[in-house]
Parts: structure tokens; sequence; C-alpha cells
């Protein structure tokens, strides 16, 4: 990535990059979500009215990157595939940090009282008994990008010493990982791309967003079913996703 990204500063990953373990019990609060976040649809879906703003031109083919992302995705020579796919996991979830720190002031309780990602789109939470609530999206990305910021500052879960071999679960650990990333992303499109557009960044958005799509089903993170309820599957960022494969940004 250049230009927005780089100018708010490219963090720099592990000398080892971040190995996820099996994810621990929690401690009580919503730190630790054992549960796979769910999702629900409320009411029928939604009659046909105005495209969503990242769904119109020229906006959904605003991009820094010409062509497939597929092309930027493969692991360098001689990378392990297991680190190539954590170093990315930890440039993703602190670039997309970046963006939503941008956009904090936009996305608040009372604009965004629940974690909303199309029209009849919520995504759940668990709570510290492990039940699905729904909650205000600044509190639930919150609790996403602190219970993430903890697994990668935690020693044993993202080991940065050399010698130390992948855990059994990382593949496990990485698409739930992924699939808390999405959601993020899924929520930033569906009410923030007004503001995106406003601060003029949506084609490194946009570009971020390809690129995490790219990854995920390059290196099978990416499970639709898993991300979004199969009712909601035309919403939002999956119809965004549909567009750029008949655009040829992204892998059919």
């Amino acid at each position: 990535m250049s230009g927005f990204l780089n100018s708010i500063g490219r963090l720099r990953a592990p000398k080892r990059a971040p190995i996820p373990s099996q994810l621990s019990p929690s401690t009580g609060g919503y730190e630790a979500p054992l549960v796979s976040p769910g999702a629900e649809l409320s009411g029928q879906p939604p009659s046909p009215g105005p495209r969503p703003l990242f769904l119109c031109q020229p906006f959904v083919k605003a991009a820094l990157v010409k062509g497939s992302f597929k092309t930027i995705v493969a692991p360098p020579k001689y990378v392990d595939v297991n680190e190539w796919v954590a170093i990315n996991l930890f440039d993703f979830y602190h670039n997309l940090n970046h963006f939503y720190s941008a956009l904090t002031e936009f996305c608040t309780i009372h604009n965004c009282p629940t974690m909303s990602a199309g029209h009849t789109l919520n995504f759940l939470w668990p709570d510290q008994n492990q039940r699905l609530v729904s909650l205000p999206a600044p509190t639930y990305i919150d609790f996403v990008m602190s219970w993430l910021q903890k697994l990668l500052e935690d020693e044993h879960v993202f080991p940065t010493k050399s010698g130390r071999d992948f855990p059994s679960s990382f593949a496990y650990t990485a698409k739930h990982i992924y699939k808390h990333l999405f959601r993020v992303f899924a929520h930033l499109y569906h009410a923030h791309f007004e503001q995106v557009v406003h601060l003029s960044v949506e084609a490194h958005f946009n570009s971020l967003f390809a690129h995490f799509l790219a990854f995920g089903k390059e290196f099978d993170l990416l499970v639709m079913k898993d991300l979004m309820t199969p009712q909601g599957m035309g919403q939002g960022v999956a119809e965004l996703a549909d567009r750029w494969r008949e655009m040829g940004i992204l892998e059919v």
C-alpha cells in the first residue's frame, strides 16, 4: 500500500510473525469470544432502493492496484506459508485499525446502535455467559480490536522468538481472526463509506479490502457462510465482492 496508509505509518511486523494459538477461556466480560460471533436478520429483506454508495460509480472501481489482486497475495519464495498468513493478518489488523481510528467520531452509540452490515443484517457478540447479544457498533468493534491486540501482545499466542513452531490450531484461529476483521470491514462499508469518501481515501480503503478478500480466498480463510447468514449473503459487501469478481479485480 502507498499514499494514505504510508502517510499514517506502516507498523513493523514482529521478528517472527504473530502465531495465534487456541483461544483461552473467558475470564469475564466480552474479552475472549469462545463462541463464534453470530448474525441475525431483523425483519424482511428491504425492497429495492438506492444502491449503496460503495456500489456506485466511480467509487466501486476506485483502487490503487490495477488488475487482479491475486498477483499480490502469493508468498515470496522460501517464505513459510503459515508465517506469510500470520504476517498478513497482523498487517490487516493494524491497517484496518488505522482506518477505523479516522472514523471513530462518526461511529458512535447514537449513530450506530447495532453492529449492522446491511439494512436487516446485525452481527452479534458472545457475552460472559456465551449468549449472543446485540451491541452498539463502537462497543462491538472495541471488543474485537482489544481482543486481537491482546493476541498480538501475548508471547504464548503470538510468539516472536525463533525456533517456535506454529501450533496445530493455527488454521482455525486464523479463520476466527479473519471473520472478526471481515465484520469490521462490513460495518464500515455499510455505515461509514460516505465518510470514507469525504476523507478522499476510498481508493485506499477499497484496495485494502480487495487485498483482504483476495488473501482470504488464496489461503482458505474466506468462508462466506461463516461470515454472514445465508439470508444475508446478497447484502452489503458480499455484493461488492461479486462486482469486483465481475470486473476482474478478484478471482472468480
